[in-house]
């Protein structure tokens, strides 16, 4: 007697040629994969950096003290020092600020950077003035634009009072543009 299971094909073996090949069909398959993810992460990284770089934090820098500045009818120059990170490197600059007062008194700190070309302007004790030596701008003791090519007065700088001590938070602006518009 025949038996059924007999009467049926009996299923081939697959061949070591085979089963190499679907390995490497597999093994493709994943380098692709791992390869098209090392790629991508360059151009996720250009799309997402908006949103999360990182800027230098905006630090006070001490300018000196309170008193040192109420009494005074003139601007004061003074130097701060500046952290700046770029990446992974640091440095640190040194940046000329100007306080003087305001028309109602207060104080105000200015940079001494020119808002037409960045020039750095120095205070004309002669002419009560601030002028630019490149492109002969004038601004008034507190900032105010006089004449000149330059759009605006002189930026502003944050300014704080802790612990009788003036401390500024320095920024730059951009040039050429008649609002003040923080760039850095």
């Amino acid at each position: 007697m025949i038996d059924e299971t007999d009467l049926q094909p009996a299923e081939p073996k697959p061949s070591p040629f085979e089963n190499r090949r679907s390995f490497l069909a597999a093994l493709l398959a994943v380098g692709s994969v791992f390869v098209g993810a090392l790629l991508s992460v360059p151009l996720i990284r250009f799309a997402l950096f908006p949103l999360i770089r990182r800027t230098t934090e905006l630090k006070g820098s001490p300018v000196g003290e309170l008193s040192e500045f109420t009494s005074s009818t003139e601007p004061v120059m003074r130097t701060i020092q500046i952290e700046q990170v770029d990446g992974w490197r640091k440095a640190l600059s040194e940046k000329a600020v100007y306080v003087t007062k305001d028309s109602q008194g207060q104080l105000r700190v200015l940079t001494s950077i020119c808002p037409h070309l960045g020039c750095t302007v120095p205070w004309n004790k002669e002419k009560k003035q601030f002028i630019c030596p490149c492109h002969g701008g004038t601004f008034a003791p507190d900032g105010s634009r006089v004449s000149g090519p330059s759009l605006r007065g002189m930026d502003t700088l944050e300014a704080s009072v802790e612990n009788g001590q003036l401390l500024v938070q320095f920024q730059y602006f951009r040039q050429l543009v008649s609002d003040k518009e923080v760039i850095g």
